[in-house]
């Protein structure tokens, strides 16, 4: 606790305590790097201030307001997080963490970050960086248990808040996955791995779905980048995404193509509209 009052990552979303803002940004900082999230953070509450805003805004207006922002599910997901929480509960979240799980699209670390950010409860807050400080930190124990108990067990009496704070810094910034700072560690006497951690071997990981050695999950991308530029009614063919996405498009990609596109439709992301010839793609409205 000491290390974190002088070391503590200033972010805007950590002054305040209003459960939308906080929602906000944990929805943005699961796959998105903080130096970003705080660019685009303000604008994202200046367009959509709160639930209500948030909740009457069209799908395809959210989208166009995650731009940059990658992973375009997550504004999807919040939006209808967002319609939920104004039909069902009067605008307000729930404060307990059992009751935050049953939202659409919150999980256990969100649902915990948000009881203990937003509502000041007693509970850790585990995500990647808290999971590997611990791992270190207890590597007997973290085999045997999971790793939310050992992180209840660390979790001190009082300031769970700062506690969780502060091991997200620590992590970031000093037991890092890669080269982590033991010289800089304020428990390195305490801690087993410390000056031990060798880098990790590499995993072969199972290629990710494609075309042409291009991941779906980039050209999904693409799509959504290519729609968020049309305005009002205004469609695409498939033919005219697939050259937007794909410098090489051939008529031999068109049914990849539309495989990808009817898994957009089904994440809530595109419209597709049945013309008298072809098929049309536009932001979901």
């Amino acid at each position: 606790m000491r290390w974190y009052r002088r070391n503590a990552r200033a972010f805007p979303w950590r002054a305040t305590r209003n459960p939308y803002r906080i929602l906000v940004s944990e929805i943005m900082l699961q796959q998105t790097q903080a130096s970003r999230v705080i660019v685009k953070y303000p604008l994202f509450l200046k367009r959509f201030p709160d639930f209500a805003s948030l909740a009457r805004a069209r799908t395809s207006s959210v989208i166009r307001a995650w731009h940059g922002m990658g992973y375009n599910n997550r504004a999807v997901r919040l939006h209808q997080l967002a319609k939920n929480v104004v039909r069902e509960r009067r605008g307000r979240l729930p404060r307990g963490v059992a009751e935050l799980e049953q939202l659409p699209g919150i999980g256990r670390y969100t649902a915990h970050a948000l009881a203990c950010f937003a509502f000041g409860q007693h509970v850790p807050a585990v995500d990647t960086n808290v999971r590997r400080v611990l791992s270190r930190l207890f590597p007997h124990q973290s085999t045997k248990h999971d790793i939310w108990e050992l992180a209840e067990y660390a979790l001190p009496h009082r300031r769970a808040y700062d506690w969780n704070q502060a091991l997200f810094d620590f992590g970031a910034s000093v037991c890092k996955a890669q080269k982590p700072r033991c010289n800089d560690c304020p428990v390195r006497k305490l801690c087993p791995s410390a000056f031990k951690v060798t880098r990790p071997e590499r995993i072969r990981s199972k290629p990710e779905p494609g075309r042409h050695g291009i991941p779906n999950r980039v050209y999904r991308g693409r799509v959504i980048e290519s729609l968020r530029h049309l305005q009002g009614t205004r469609t695409f063919t498939v033919t005219q995404i697939g050259k937007a996405i794909k410098p090489n498009y051939s008529p031999r990609d068109a049914r990849w193509l539309e495989k990808l596109l009817h898994a957009l439709r089904r994440d809530g992301l595109v419209t597709i509209h049945n013309g008298a010839s072809t098929l049309r793609i536009s932001l979901t409205k």
